[in-house]
């Protein structure tokens, strides 16, 4: 599968997320194709999609395993949706490669 689910923007990195919440365990699941074409990142939690328990846990889980602040990670598009576009604020070229590595050592 090729393309990626980050894109460079002016404010820093935009990562787009299919978030599975109420999952049986919180995971990054790898890449997906999208009917349009374009790749996002599966992402399952275990928290409910009420109240943005699932888009906190869904912060939560990525800042983690990614080790960047969760204050600088916010839903920009998507809010109530299962499919998002977050923003990682910073140097985009940067997190960006740093993210690439991540997806290539942790998902084949």
């Amino acid at each position: 599968m090729d393309g990626s689910p980050f894109a460079v923007s002016p404010q820093g990195l935009r990562v787009s997320v299919r978030l599975t919440p109420k999952a049986s365990r919180e995971r990054i699941e790898g890449l997906a194709p999208e009917a349009d074409g374009g790749v996002m990142l599966k992402v399952s939690v275990t928290a409910v999609p009420e109240d943005g328990k699932a888009n906190a846990a869904l912060i939560k889980l990525l800042a983690k395993a990614w080790r960047v602040p969760k204050s600088s990670m916010d839903i920009v598009q998507g809010a109530t949706d299962r499919r998002k576009v977050l923003l990682i604020t910073g140097d985009a070229d940067q997190l960006r490669q740093r993210l690439e590595q991540w997806m290539a050592t942790h998902h084949d």
